[in-house]
């Protein structure tokens, strides 16, 4: 799935859940000084800057299918080596990095399998691939409350907890049908706060991912209620949102 918005509507939808759990995945897909990386599906480079912070940014590879994306990146972060490319078809030769990961994306990968394979193939033997999905099927994700209330409107709607990695287990039945070895898996959590509830509320009517999708298939009344109804079921401003992700690491 590509995103075809701005790099500003993302950032104001999910940076800023993203910008945080990029530190806590470097962290634990043991990212240090020294190491060449790739980020892949970096959309508009929240672990992109993380990396470049902790790297430097010539040290640091991209990529994004989405232009608006690449363009962001390119302008937020002028050392780094941005490409317009798909997870599964890495533009890099064999070995070129010590380590690849990519935050938020296997979900969104047309084939997760294929392009996890192709991050283990540009990886050098012995270093890191890893990944890291919300927790959608578990009520951990950032959009828990939102998919909640839409089922209660809309019983049928579609929500990501089918998508790829976002149960328990599931990234790393994916890292082992690519032929990745020794993948450990753990989940690791981020809180974001918020000053009132249009705070909130207002990044899902920006058209970014299946939930501004939703939003924006709905009528004036549909957005309405559902905007009430997530009202009703948060707790009253300020509140913080605890999201957690699930993660896999192994070995090329």
């Amino acid at each position: 799935m590509s995103f075809h918005v701005a790099a500003s509507a993302y950032d104001r939808f999910m940076g800023r859940f993203s910008g945080p759990l990029a530190g806590r995945f470097a962290d634990w897909a043991g990212v240090r000084p020294g190491m060449r990386a790739l980020d892949v599906g970096c959309g508009p480079g929240a672990l992109t800057a993380e990396l470049a912070d902790r790297l430097g940014a010539g040290a640091v590879h991209a990529v994004e299918p989405s232009p608006p994306f690449v363009e962001a990146v390119r302008a937020r972060l002028p050392g780094v080596d941005v490409r317009a490319a798909s997870a599964e078809d890495l533009p890099f030769d064999d070995d070129a990095v010590d380590a690849a990961l990519a935050q938020l994306v296997v979900h969104f990968m047309a084939d997760p399998v294929r392009g996890l394979r192709e991050m283990a193939r540009v990886t050098r033997p012995g270093g890191v691939v890893a990944a890291c999905v919300w927790d959608h099927a578990g009520g951990g994700s950032p959009l828990a409350t939102f998919w909640g209330a839409v089922h209660e409107l809309t019983p049928a709607a579609r929500d990501e907890s089918g998508l790829a990695g976002a149960r328990a287990g599931h990234l790393a039945e994916l890292f082992d049908a690519a032929g990745i070895g020794d993948v450990e898996s753990s989940c690791v959590s981020v809180s974001v706060p918020f000053g009132s509830f249009d705070d909130w509320w207002e990044p899902f009517t920006l058209g970014v991912g299946p939930a501004g999708a939703h939003v924006a298939s709905l009528d004036a009344d549909g957005r309405a209620a559902l905007r009430a109804r997530c009202a009703d079921l948060l707790p009253a401003a300020p509140f913080e949102i605890r999201a957690s992700a699930w993660c896999a690491r192994g070995r090329a």
